[in-house]
Parts: C-alpha cells; sequence; structure tokens
C-alpha cells in the first residue's frame, strides 16, 4: 500500500517532469484549487517542467482560457496537451470524409480550421463524440438507439474525451467515454483519444521536452491525477510514476473528501491492478 503523505515537497525533488491532470486535481470545474496551483509553481520555480494533460475535448488553446477564467495562473503550466489535440490529429488524418458530431455545441471549437465536414448520422463516415448534448441531465442509456443506428452502418467512433465521469462544482456529471464505452460493449469500433492511451502522452512527453531543452528519462517524470482508470491506467502503460489525488472523482468512495479509507484505497487500486507511487489528500506543497 502506498504510503500517503501530506506534502508535494517531499516528493518533487525526485522529478524533472511533472504531467498533471487539470480536472479534479487544479480545478474542479467551478474554481480553482490555489494550494495546488501553488504546488506546481513552486516545483516550476525549482526547475521542473510541467504539461497539463487532460481529457478535455477542445484544443489546448480553448482549455487555456477556460483555465484563466477559473484563475489558474499561467506562471502553473509549461504547456498544455488537450485530448482534442489527439481528436485534431485523428481526423486530420481523416481529411475528406464527413463526420457526425455526438456532443454538446461547445465543443464544437475542436473543428475550427479542419477539412472535414459535418454530416447527418444517416450519411456519415464516422462519428466524433465529445460528450453528452446535456449532461446536466442526459444519462449514457439515453443515447442506447442512436449507438445502435451507428453499429447498424459499422460507424467508427473516435472518443474526444475518455473520462467517464467528472466533478463540476460538488457532483459527478457523465462523459463521452460513458457513451464510447457502451459503444465498446455493444460491438462498436472505438479510438479513444485521451487517457490512459499512449498517444496523448506521447504528444505531452514531446511538449515537455521542448520546453526543458532536452528529453527526460522516464524515471524523472511523474504523473499526478485523481483516476484510476485514466490516470493512473495511463502512467502504468508509458512506465513512469504516479501520484494520486483523492479529493477529486473517487472521493465519496473512498469515504470522506478530508481522510481517505485505507481499506477503500486498497479496493481502488486492486481493481486497477495498479499502485501509484504516493497519495494525497489534495495537492499542496
Amino acid at each position: 500500500m502506498p504510503h500517503l503523505i501530506q506534502n508535494f515537497s517531499t516528493l518533487a525533488p525526485g522529478y524533472d517532469v511533472l504531467l498533471c491532470d487539470v480536472w479534479g486535481v487544479m480545478h474542479n470545474g467551478l474554481a480553482a484549487f490555489p494550494p495546488a496551483c501553488d504546488a506546481l509553481m513552486r516545483a516550476r520555480a525549482r526547475g521542473a517542467v510541467v504539461v497539463f494533460i487532460t481529457n478535455a475535448p477542445r484544443p489546448s488553446e480553448v482549455v487555456m482560457r477556460q483555465l484563466e477564467k477559473l484563475h489558474v495562473p499561467r506562471e502553473t503550466y509549461d504547456a498544455i496537451v488537450s485530448s482534442g489535440d489527439v481528436t485534431r490529429g485523428v481526423m486530420e488524418a481523416r481529411a475528406g470524409q464527413s463526420f457526425f458530431h455526438l456532443g454538446p455545441e461547445r465543443d464544437r471549437t475542436i473543428f475550427s480550421g479542419l477539412k472535414a465536414r459535418f454530416a447527418p448520422l444517416e450519411s456519415a463516415d464516422y462519428v466524433v463524440c465529445s460528450g453528452l448534448v446535456d449532461d446536466d441531465v442526459d444519462k449514457p442509456d439515453d443515447y442506447r438507439a442512436r449507438l445502435e443506428a451507428m453499429l447498424a452502418r459499422k460507424l467508427f467512433m473516435v472518443c474526444g474525451n475518455p473520462d467517464v465521469v467528472v466533478e463540476r462544482g460538488d457532483r459527478l456529471v457523465y462523459c463521452a467515454g460513458s457513451i464510447a464505452d457502451l459503444y465498446a460493449t455493444m460491438g462498436g469500433e472505438v479510438l479513444y483519444a485521451g487517457k490512459p492511451y499512449r498517444p496523448i502522452y506521447e504528444m505531452a512527453l514531446a511538449k515537455a521536452a521542448l520546453a526543458a531543452g532536452c528529453k527526460a528519462p522516464l524515471k524523472r517524470v511523474l504523473a499526478i491525477g485523481d483516476s484510476a482508470r485514466t490516470d493512473l491506467a495511463g502512467a502504468h502503460a508509458i512506465g513512469v510514476d504516479f501520484l494520486f489525488v483523492t479529493s477529486g472523482i473517487h472521493a465519496e468512495e473512498l469515504g470522506a473528501r478530508e481522510w481517505p479509507e485505507a481499506a477503500a484505497l486498497k479496493g481502488i487500486f486492486a481493481a486497477a491492478g495498479e499502485m501509484p507511487k504516493a497519495v494525497m489528500r489534495q495537492l499542496v506543497w
């Protein structure tokens, strides 16, 4: 069982690159977490490179503007890589094909400047899923009929956000990963553009090397996140250490936001089949 640490300052000196999750670690969708921002600014001041790695289905420059609105200081990070960036790369490789967008209107910034055309589900060549149309009220099963129509046409789906749920304030809302998982269980073909899959990490490590002026060995890279399904699994897949933050999406099943239950933590890690390097309640220097 990994030890529960109180201060990131005890762990940070061992790493040159920090790949940090955003939603759940740096903010809750409504406001930034000042202690987390302070911790990363202090790490950067001591020479670490910080790359935010997020399953947001939007280009990184849009994520940057969102962080500014939430009062996450620009000094907190060196670069951002989003699942939206990876999604755009997949779509660029399919230039000329038409696609059906399954998701809210606010996500359409992901398609800006791409040589791809929108099409109705009945004629589209493939589907890009960025989320639920109304994630305040919709549930994944509400989309089953639409997914059956996609399956009948054997449509390929790009999932622009592999997260199943995220925190919005003090509640959880469903994300594109919940729809993609349902489509996959029905027999549909899905490409997940973000964590825990390798393409987003390769892009993040390339940005880290660019910011640092050299490539850091993987043993000097630490991933930070609040999801066992995406963050922990992704860190293990690329061979880097992981710091698990308990006050995010797993908070309720861990028994309490203030102090997680050891048995519940063991259960989450056993289900994931991986162990983090360390555990913190919240990212604090």
